[in-house]
């Protein structure tokens, strides 16, 4: 399927460049430029964008999940139809190779349909029916019958490091519009074309099953006005943000401060720590170093769950683990990164580090040109704990195919050190059965810092599924007890409401008395499919 790339912005199904700052792509291999140029978006066009959202939410809020599960599985369509054309530009806007990009358009296919078979289902709304008991003393119980509902307009950030499965159509605005929740994104400027592509894919799904065509737009912007307009508008309700941690914070912040304040699901930052005990080293130092640098610089290290430190127990075989760290990322050939804002930050991070007294290196990948913009060299750097637990910048996160490795002296030292890491995405432990025991406090530990605790495996590599929790204590993300992959991400986006004493025909169907849904629901404490 060919596809033009007009540069503009796409606000409830129609094309607008009413701007006159406009900004290019580039690509990361070569520096050039790519055509055509993308407006910014306007003021105006924010506003008619949320606009159009808050009608289309008025709209389309009592529409059946069948109907919601019709339009994923249309959007899905619909992607999967732009074939090469997506991945070329794609790779063009962001050096990715297109093998990673066809198992990523996957990925955003699959979930789509994962929340269409959410929907089709249709128990994700936690229906629960307490029937009235009019003869209960002293007080009698009113009939009450609660759900979940869509929370509104939702503005979603497209991430630079997954141009696909969490930007335009990824999980954010997935699990967005399965809760009935239209989506204003605002496309990555990194990537634009490829965003555009993809919303008009989905501008054309939501035409093909009549939905309002305020359900989706998508704005560009590379100044932070775009975004904070956006975030600031009264119609929006919620956010969904994949990036660093300053541009987090600055569009929390600023949904704090509104009259309304709103929730955002921000993820953000994460050093992924990894432990490897003392018995895992025996057994196997050298394997656990070399699928740990493969982990580190996989993507050219620049994804949110790569593993950024290593925790070890100072001995023999913590020295193996770290001569073959070393050994491996020093086999490393120069890696591509996104664009040249994330390959100045890396630098920037890594000369910090290094410059760092009681920092070594232990091992570098293959030099690279200075004149580079994009192209960065993984490393594989030591420090002892006391260095670490001295200098809270080693604390984080650098983003990019670096790992630092802490050598404690002791079982204590490590456990003191384990107590100063902040919040992350996941927590990994390499370890025998004996270890686990022997560091079950370690364990315990981690579980108050983490979202996902791995055994004996490596961060790197998040399956879409219902059990998936990809999310963290602050600063990975700004809400603990959300995940932005998986089927639960959807509750992020809705909100319980009670309707108390209402007549049978005016209830939504799926807390009717018939359930002539057949979902699972909670009656009077029991959860069952039967009619109330």
């Amino acid at each position: 399927m060919g596809m033009s790339i007009t540069g503009k912005n796409h606000v409830a199904g129609r094309p607008s460049a009413e701007g006159n700052h406009a900004f290019h792509a580039t690509d990361p291999r070569t520096g050039v430029r790519l055509d055509p140029a993308f407006v910014q978006a306007t003021q105006t066009e924010v506003a008619g964008a949320c606009h159009a959202a808050r009608m289309a939410f008025e709209v389309e809020r009592r529409r059946s999940g069948a109907d919601r599960a019709r339009l994923l599985d249309a959007i899905a369509t619909r992607i999967e139809a732009l074939g090469e054309t997506l991945i070329e530009r794609a790779t063009a806007e962001t050096g990715l190779p297109g093998a990673r990009l066809q198992g990523e358009r996957g990925r955003t296919t699959g979930q789509l349909r994962m929340f269409a078979a959410l929907l089709r289902d249709g128990s994700w709304v936690d229906a629960r029916i307490d029937r009235a008991q009019p003869e209960r003393s002293p007080v009698p119980r009113p009939d009450l019958r609660r759900m979940l509902v869509g929370i509104g307009p939702v503005a979603v950030f497209g991430a630079s490091n997954f141009p696909l499965a969490f930007s335009v159509a990824g999980g954010d605005t997935a699990s967005a519009l399965a809760a009935g929740c239209p989506v204003v994104c605002k496309a990555h400027p990194a990537h634009p074309g490829t965003s555009e592509l993809v919303a008009t894919a989905i501008a054309e799904a939501i035409a093909e099953t009549g939905f309002h065509p305020g359900m989706f737009s998508l704005l560009h912007g590379i100044e932070p006005d775009v975004s904070l307009e956006l975030v600031c508008h009264p119609a929006i309700q919620a956010v969904g943000f994949t990036g660093s941690l300053r541009a987090g914070r600055a569009l929390y912040d600023a949904a704090s401060a509104r009259p309304q304040p709103i929730p955002v699901f921000a993820e953000m930052g994460s050093t992924n720590p990894v432990f490897v005990l003392p018995g895992a080293l025996a057994e196997r130092a050298d394997t656990i170093a070399t699928g740990l640098v493969s982990s580190v610089t996989l993507g050219s290290g620049q994804f949110c769950t790569n593993p950024g430190l290593v925790f070890g127990i100072a001995g023999t075989g913590l020295d193996r683990f770290a001569a073959a760290a070393g050994q491996a990322v020093s086999a490393s050939p120069a890696l591509t990164m996104l664009h040249d804002g994330i390959k100045a930050a890396y630098a920037s991070g890594i000369s910090r580090w290094t410059a760092t007294t009681g920092v070594r290196t232990l091992g570098q990948g293959a030099s690279t040109d200075p004149a580079s913009a994009t192209v960065a060299q993984a490393a594989m750097l030591m420090a002892d704990a006391r260095t670490f637990i001295g200098n809270p910048h080693l604390h984080e996160e650098i983003f990019g195919p670096v790992s630092l490795v802490v050598e404690a002296e002791d079982r204590e030292t490590l456990l003191d050190a384990a107590r100063r890491l902040e919040g992350n995405l996941t927590a990994t432990v390499h370890g025998t059965p004996d270890d686990l025991a022997r560091f079950a406090d370690l364990v315990a530990l981690l579980e108050t810092r983490v979202g996902r605790l791995i055994f004996n495996g490596y961060p790197t590599g998040v399956e879409v599924c219902p059990a998936m929790t990809h999310g963290g204590p602050w600063p990975a993300t700004t809400d603990a007890r959300s995940t932005s992959v998986g089927t639960a991400a959807i509750f992020r986006f809705a909100r319980p409401v009670t309707w108390q004493g209402f007549p049978e025909d005016r209830l939504p169907p799926e807390l009717r008395d018939a359930n002539p849904l057949g979902i699972r629901r909670l009656i009077d404490g029991v959860s069952t499919t039967d009619p109330v």
